[in-house]
């Protein structure tokens, strides 16, 4: 990543008690977390589901290896892909921001839809 990137991202897969993958956005100092049972859409208009897990620290970010069976998330994690994102809308209720990794990159939306914090994460078009 290059030092003009104002926030970052990063994608790690995860092999737990299920595969999944975690994304991650910098936030405030913090890494905003959701589990993707499906990983990122990668078509414009795929929509998938996005579970919203506690924060983690920003150190995380760069984090790969194995998580030692009886703690939280016990598996293995490596990245997926990061790089930097724009965040072009950031609220309760919906964020938009647009990724520029090394295998994902473009417009993506996050909306929740439950209170069991549930979100569809969804690619669209850039305009």
């Amino acid at each position: 990543m290059t030092s003009k990137c104002k926030h970052r991202f990063v994608l790690h897969e995860h092999y737990a008690s299920h595969h999944h993958f975690d994304f991650r956005l910098e936030r405030y100092g913090t890494l905003k977390s959701w589990a993707l049972p499906k990983g990122l859409p990668t078509t414009i208009g795929e929509k998938h589901l996005a579970v919203q897990v506690p924060n983690h620290p920003i150190s995380y970010i760069n984090f790969r290896g194995i998580i030692p069976k009886g703690e939280y998330g016990a598996g293995t994690v490596s990245i997926a892909d990061s790089g930097c994102y724009e965040s072009l809308l950031w609220t309760a209720k919906k964020i938009e921001i647009i990724l520029e990794g090394q295998k994902y990159y473009g417009k993506y939306i996050l909306i929740p839809f439950s209170d069991k914090n549930e979100w569809m994460i969804m690619k669209v078009r850039m305009r």
